[in-house]
């Protein structure tokens, strides 16, 4: 799994997001601040990564380092264990069919 940790500018000051990603089979996760919730949205999190506009917005980091982050992040929501990930990216792939 990639951790990916999102910044408003490409200054890089307070995280503003964290994306969770399977690259190897195309799935990923995101903190919804809308529905305050992790959100299945692969998609979503494709196009972020792929923008050049966005390449100075996020940095790719270590497990350890998301769950630091996540609950600023997310209002105080911790980090989903591997398990929990694994078992998001299954149900949004059954979902997407």
């Amino acid at each position: 799994m990639s951790y990916y940790v999102i910044y408003r500018t490409d200054e890089q000051g307070e995280p503003a997001g964290l994306f969770v990603m399977d690259a190897g089979h195309g799935q990923a996760v995101l903190w919804d601040h809308r529905a305050r919730a992790w959100a299945y949205d692969p998609g979503l999190v494709v196009r972020f990564l792929d923008d050049y506009r966005n390449f100075d917005r996020y940095r790719n980091v270590s497990r350890a380092e998301a769950e630091a982050v996540a609950e600023t992040v997310t209002g105080g929501e911790k980090l989903p264990a591997e398990g929990e990930l694994r078992a998001m990216f299954e149900s949004g792939a059954g979902a997407d069919r």
